[in-house]
């Protein structure tokens, strides 16, 4: 039996930043405790709008919803159907994780925003210690 997330914040709208195909590029399945979305990659849209739905146990409402509010951005085919990718669905299950947590949408896209951003940082640092570390070892 399926349950469905109830989404709360009445008539108010969330301002939420679309994230960049970059970020959606680094989403994949969970696969390591502690790992975030933004460590994450698989790109390519398998599953219809009610597959994932059942899969996660929420409304299609929710995730439309969740599309409205720019937390995520499915592929589409030419005839305008949506088509999930398992990055999509790493996604929705940190949503669905964050709102558990009693997070509002607008907290939600916030932390998504700010794992996307985390993990460039650290993919920008690795690649400076890794010229540092060339540098001092020609030198």
């Amino acid at each position: 039996m399926a349950t469905h997330r109830h989404i709360y914040g009445g008539g108010y709208r969330f301002f939420i930043a679309l994230l960049t195909n970059w970020c959606k590029g680094r989403f994949r399945k969970f696969s390591r405790p502690g790992e975030t979305v933004a460590d994450q990659g698989d790109d390519r849209g398998l599953y219809a709008i009610s597959v994932v739905a059942a899969l996660l146990g929420t409304g299609q409402q929710n995730i439309r919803l969740y599309e409205r509010r720019g937390l995520l951005t499915p592929e589409r085919t030419s005839g305008g159907t949506r088509q999930y990718s398992d990055s999509d669905l790493a996604v929705l299950r940190r949503i669905g994780e964050l709102l558990d947590e009693g997070l509002n949408l607008a907290g939600v896209a916030k932390v998504l925003e700010l794992e996307v951003d985390n993990a460039r940082l650290r993919l920008e640092l690795d690649r400076a210690r890794a010229r540092n570390s060339r540098r001092a070892g020609g030198a």
